[in-house]
């Protein structure tokens, strides 16, 4: 997520390493690096002078901390001030809103407004248990309806749909008829997806402000393509004229793009940025966290929205059971098979390991991350027997050719895997011993389910 940036800005950062106190000429510098990088990054020139001299006078005018290095100062500013450019206090959804609660997307044609629109019904189901309907109200682009309809199908979310072209069918009216349906059937949220169009235009402003008449939301956002860079500053500069927003949406942020909307919106608009879309899978949406942004902007990583990934996706029941089997040393194929699926429901091994800290550093190493590696080690063990699973002893050279057959792999595959299981389960049996010291498995489980901590699964060796 904002690769380019991160790359700018941690690069430009190195022109402040070094355990002294930073120099009035280093800091002045050093900013320039970060002004130019900022500007190659599409952040407008008015957020990249203002973000340069917030750091300038923190560095400089502020008071200098004893034992503490130029760099170390450096990244605190530079902390801060992202956090300044980007939060707001308004929260990411309506405060005291209606029921049902109604929000409406707003945006260009090609930004992601209706793939958005699923996404965050996913959302609110998934964090908010809030039972959902969504509303294709996109009567323009002929497979807005459809495409919704079948997001809706695929998520088991409840879409309101009519014919375009039909008589009585136009997006003020489907619009107060899906409302009527979300109050009728006890819905907690309806959300509608409005028309777009490749450029701003009366005729656009119009529709939408039509149907904000009509339904009046509580919340309106305007979803933006994060890749059009300065296109989107001004996109949103041109809405939020016309438009009561709540708030923007930035879609595709995991993409090509060099980051400057993230950066500029919030000042530029006025607008806070309420979601961010970081990826292709309807579960790639989150809500937009200022501070933890800026930690990843600055290769500082996000270890707090890893360990909500693990949340959702760990039986927290069944993986303590798993992790007290680890430590004794009975980890089975079975065992590593759920752990693999449960990884599979965080998202892209890739994703996962740039939200470790100094993951930036690593940018060449995780281009070869594949994701694949892992569904041909699941191929393996899916290809074995229940009973061969559970016992992995039992697999000799004629089997080991059989699941090498059944999963498409050389045999060699198999053994590599087989081996590299062998060394995990002997690691684990002495760290283990070394863990536990005699503890009874009431004092473990008690340990392991402290809040924020989860009981975890280390790397597995020899994926290659």
């Amino acid at each position: 997520m904002l690769e380019n940036l991160q790359k700018s800005l941690t690069t430009a950062l190195e022109r402040f390493r070094g355990p002294r106190a930073l120099s009035e000429k280093e800091v002045q510098e050093g900013l320039r690096d970060v002004r130019r990088a900022l500007l190659e990054a599409d952040v407008h020139f008015q957020v990249a002078k203002q973000f340069t001299e917030g750091v300038r006078d923190k560095l400089l005018g502020g008071e200098r901390l004893k034992g503490v290095s130029g760099s170390q100062q450096a990244v605190h500013a530079f902390h801060q001030e992202l956090v300044a450019l980007m939060h707001s206090d308004e929260p990411a959804l309506p405060k005291n809103p209606g029921h049902p609660m109604v929000l409406l997307m707003a945006g260009l044609q090609g930004a992601g407004k209706t793939t958005t629109a699923a996404k965050l019904a996913l959302w609110l189901r998934k964090r908010q248990n809030r039972k959902v309907l969504l509303a294709a109200c996109d009567l323009q682009r002929p497979a807005a309806v459809d495409q919704l309809v079948t997001l809706g199908r695929q998520l088991e979310i409840d879409v309101h749909a009519e014919t375009p072209g039909e008589r009585g069918v136009d997006p003020v009216s489907v619009a107060r008829r899906a409302l009527a349906k979300a109050k009728d059937g006890h819905y907690d949220a309806v959300i509608i997806d409005s028309a777009g169009r490749l450029h701003i235009d009366e005729e656009l402003m119009g529709e939408i402000q039509a149907v904000c008449g009509a339904v009046k939301p509580d919340a309106t956002y305007l979803v933006l393509d994060s890749m059009t860079g300065q296109d989107a500053v001004e996109s949103a500069r041109s809405f939020s004229e016309h438009l009561d927003l709540h708030g923007v949406i930035l879609t595709k942020i995991d993409g090509d793009a060099r980051g400057g909307a993230a950066l500029s919106v919030r000042q530029v608009t006025g607008k806070p940025l309420a979601f961010l879309g970081t990826g292709e899978t309807p579960a790639d949406l989150e809500e937009f966290q200022a501070e933890r942004v800026a930690s990843r902007i600055l290769d500082m990583g996000d270890v707090v929205g890893l360990v909500e990934k693990a949340q959702e996706a760990v039986d927290e029941e069944a993986q303590v059971e798993d992790y007290m089997r680890l430590m004794q040393g009975r980890f089975t194929m079975e065992d590593l098979l759920s752990q693999f699926k449960m990884m599979r429901k965080m998202g892209s091994m890739k994703k996962l390991l740039g939200m470790l800290p100094g993951a930036g550093k690593m940018s060449g190493l995780l281009d070869q991350v594949d994701d694949r590696e892992f569904s041909r080690v699941e191929a393996i063990i899916l290809s074995m027997t229940p009973k061969e699973r559970l016992h992995p002893e039992l697999i000799d050279g004629s089997r080991r050719k059989r699941i090498s057959r059944g999963a498409g792999v050389e045999v060699a595959d198999v053994n590599r895997l087989y081996k590299s299981y062998q060394q995990m389960q002997k690691q684990m049996k002495s760290m283990g011993k070394m863990l536990t010291g005699g503890r009874s498995k009431k004092r473990m489980l008690k340990q392991l389910n402290q809040k924020g901590r989860l009981p975890g699964m280390p790397g597995f060796p020899g994926l290659s």
